[in-house]
């Protein structure tokens, strides 16, 4: 039987009763099949890897090493979080890189979308690459791959997480105990760890992070506007009981500027996009119509709080001809 597919006769996990099934069955596996040995796993904070650590903490703990490197492109308080949930409260043996100026130092200039994830998603193998390096005695290489990368890839997904790896950094094998479910699948057994809600309904989030929200040459002024905006924008649509009706929301912070007015004298800032999608499938997209009050309470919010911004707009276009993410 092949191992990778899904059986016909496996039950969809839609309730706690399921996933606990499910959680004990996998903590079985993940011991039959490591031992005594140590795992290593790339916590990015993501729903998937987030998951896998909760499942393997639970499996076999301080067996499993973590690493959580923060390249400066995640949302406010994105890792601080993952420090808090997985050491703090799962007292998991996780190691924390801020790799912030690396990263950014690396991005001065590039203007062109594709070469800023390739730069990025390639930092972050070397960074990975090297924490792991420090180690000794890891065996087993844990990743978050879930079904539909199966499906998309036709095969495991050996980069789903730390793809690129040099091919001398050999392990005994791959430990993938969420690869046989659906992402709404993962978010049910991610709550019946107790991970937080915030952490296991996370939204889509883009492998270069901010990285493509903050268009153009990145630059760290425009970067930590973007940031603080799209906290902003998470923090009222959450007060307004959007959280849980709206798909995708985010901030864009593009990389030029227009004449604004501030204590009466001109300034030349930036501006704030606000983009919010509604979907099934990711293929098209549509733009919900939130209520002006909340939208003006964001605005004037992010013009009130946010340095350097002097309009905030509301993009309506839709998926197609638009993409969702604007890089």
């Amino acid at each position: 039987m092949d191992c990778n597919k899904r059986p016909d006769t496996m039950e969809r996990i839609t309730t706690p009763e399921l996933a606990v099934a499910f959680i004990e069955e996998q903590v079985a596996a993940v011991r039959e099949q490591v031992g005594d040995k140590k795992v290593l796993l790339a916590l990015s904070g993501g729903v998937d890897s987030s998951v896998v650590a909760a499942l393997l903490i639970k499996a076999i703990g301080k067996q499993l090493v973590c690493v959580h490197v923060n390249h400066g492109l995640m949302r406010k308080g994105e890792s601080e979080q993952v420090v808090e949930v997985f050491r703090n409260q799962l007292d998991a043996n996780l190691i924390y890189i801020d790799a912030t100026d690396r990263f950014l130092d690396k991005l001065v200039d590039v203007e062109e979308p594709e070469t800023k994830r390739k730069i990025i998603g390639g930092e972050f193998v070397r960074v990975f690459e090297e924490e792991a390096r420090k180690l000794e005695g890891i065996s087993f290489l844990a990743q978050g791959t879930i079904y539909p990368d199966i499906l998309e890839s036709d095969g495991v997904k050996a980069h789903h997480n730390v793809g690129g790896l040099p091919e001398d950094m050999q392990f005994e094998g791959l430990v993938e105990p969420v690869k046989l479910l659906y992402k709404d699948e993962v978010r049910v057994v991610g709550k019946a760890l107790g991970l937080p809600v915030s952490m296991v309904d996370r939204q889509p989030f883009p492998g270069p992070g901010l990285g493509v929200r903050c268009t153009g040459a990145i630059t760290r002024d425009r970067l930590h506007s973007l940031r603080e905006s799209d906290a902003i924008l998470r923090e009222e649509f959450d007060n307004a009981g959007l959280t849980d009706k709206v798909w995708q929301f985010f901030t864009v912070v593009p990389d030029f500027r227009s004449t604004g007015v501030r204590d009466g004298k001109r300034v030349f800032d930036w501006p704030v996009i606000i983009r919010a999608v509604n979907t099934v499938d990711a293929m098209t997209a549509t733009v919900p119509e939130i209520d002006y009050a909340v939208l003006k309470k964001i605005t004037d919010r992010i013009l009130a709080e946010v340095p350097n911004v002097c309009r905030v707009l509301y993009d309506l276009s839709p998926k197609g001809p638009a993409t969702i993410e604007w890089e």
